[in-house]
């Protein structure tokens, strides 16, 4: 209860610094605890992170994202907040889903490119995202969440992942904003999106009716309960027949427009080439999660005779290799993993250990330090504490084991663990 009267203390303090703030997408008054400055800010402080934590950035063929950045700036230009800094990304992430976070920053994953049919249905996706950042959705929702004492109110809220990627090497996410930010929306929001996110589809050229037939797909994609689904694209935007029908008596509305769909599957060309090897790498992450790794080795060893240059194959394959204590075999393949991607978090910690197993403390303290400047992790934080320990800095050691301690889970108490030793 106190802290519900702090925190309700603090929304009182800052509603009277912001109070009443117009939404430049419908015109009506809200109460807001964020500035569109703060908005800005900390959609820049949490887009790196938030990217980090769902698979980096898609560096296969850069042209795709290339394509999505043209076809999102040409919707945000149309937008009622023309001025954001708009940025747009694509994730190297299986899961279908796209976000957006305050300030303009948004992204779509690879897996939910998979699913669309030309230009104009990713022009629905982006439209919707666009509203979401110009209406000040994440904005209103913080408000909310704070008024029912359950919001965050800062970024860079400290959280630990519950579900292992997979065997003793999961990835705790110790100080990662980003999440916060992907709010669920509430049913307003979502039919705000959809319906402003179709005018601004028409007003770049596009066929609004595209709209309607995004929301078809991924009802009928919710029928059929994969998990990876509704964790999720549908968990933050909960597909029905009614917006279904919404869109398609607000299309009505619209002149038809462009489809663009031999562009669209030109820019799609490699992702959809590669389509074998991706799904041989979901075959390869399922096996290792029941920890048959040698059958997970096999599917990801074809994976990368598909398509030598995605890091997140070698990346899998260092991981395996680690699990079998093929520790110097574990650094040539994450080596492989760094150089296809040198800006994404998770190779250079399984590399960190590998090289603390190694016993080359210090390659492994740089690139453990390295994967915390992208991403701050449970489990380069214990492997630091681990790092410290070998070269005899006991009090280094235990400020990295205390904090591995705070993300609870086996790495948690194996930090606790080592505190005790310490004392």
């Amino acid at each position: 209860m106190k802290l519900i009267a702090k925190l309700l203390a603090l929304a009182s303090f800052s509603m009277l610094m912001t109070g009443c703030v117009t939404n430049p997408v419908t015109g009506k008054s809200q109460l807001s605890i964020m500035s569109p400055e703060q908005e800005i800010a900390t959609g820049t402080q949490n887009y790196g992170p938030g990217q980090q934590a769902q698979g980096g950035q898609y560096v296969v063929d850069p042209g795709l994202t290339a394509y999505v950045q043209q076809v999102g700036k040409k919707l945000a230009a149309v937008s009622d907040r023309p001025n954001l800094p708009y940025e747009f990304v694509v994730l190297n992430n299986d899961v279908p889903n796209a976000w957006a976070m305050p300030g303009g920053k948004l992204a779509i994953n690879r897996g939910l490119l998979v699913y669309l049919e030309d230009e104009a249905q990713l022009a629905a996706v982006l439209g919707h995202e666009i509203v979401h950042a110009a209406a000040r959705h994440s904005a209103q929702q913080q408000t909310q969440n704070v008024l029912m004492g359950a919001g965050v109110l800062i970024a860079g809220v400290a959280i630990a992942e519950k579900k292992p990627e997979y065997g003793a090497l999961g990835m705790g996410a110790m100080a990662v904003g980003a999440q916060a930010w992907q709010a669920k929306y509430g049913r307003n929001h979502e039919l705000e999106s959809d319906e402003v996110g179709m005018k601004y589809m028409a007003k770049a050229g596009y066929d609004a009716q595209a709209a309607v037939e995004l929301q078809e797909i991924f009802v009928k994609l919710s029928e059929g309960r994969n998990s990876g689904f509704i964790e999720g694209l549908f968990a933050s935007h909960p597909p029905s027949q009614e917006r279904v029908a919404k869109n398609r008596a607000n299309a009505a509305k619209y002149p038809g427009g462009v489809r663009n769909k031999a562009q669209f599957q030109r820019a799609m060309a490699q992702v959809n080439k590669d389509k074998k090897a991706y799904e041989n790498y979901q075959k390869a992450q399922k096996l290792a999660s029941e920890k048959k790794y040698i059958d997970a080795m096999s599917y990801v060893e074809q994976s990368i005779a598909q398509q030598p240059k995605e890091n997140l194959f070698w990346e899998m394959k260092g991981q395996l290799l680690l699990q079998q204590k093929k520790d110097s075999e574990a650094v040539v393949a994450l080596d492989r993993a760094i150089q296809a991607n040198p800006q994404y978090f998770k190779p250079y910690v399984f590399r960190g250990i590998a090289y603390k197993q190694l016993g080359k403390n210090d390659m492994a303290e740089k690139d453990l330090l390295t994967s915390q400047r992208y991403l701050p992790t449970q489990i380069a934080t214990y492997y630091l504490g681990e790092v410290a320990l070998a070269k005899g800095n006991r009090n280094q050691a235990a400020q990295y084991f205390q904090q591995a301690a705070q993300g609870g889970g086996e790495i948690g108490e194996a930090a606790k663990g080592q505190l005790g030793k310490l004392q």
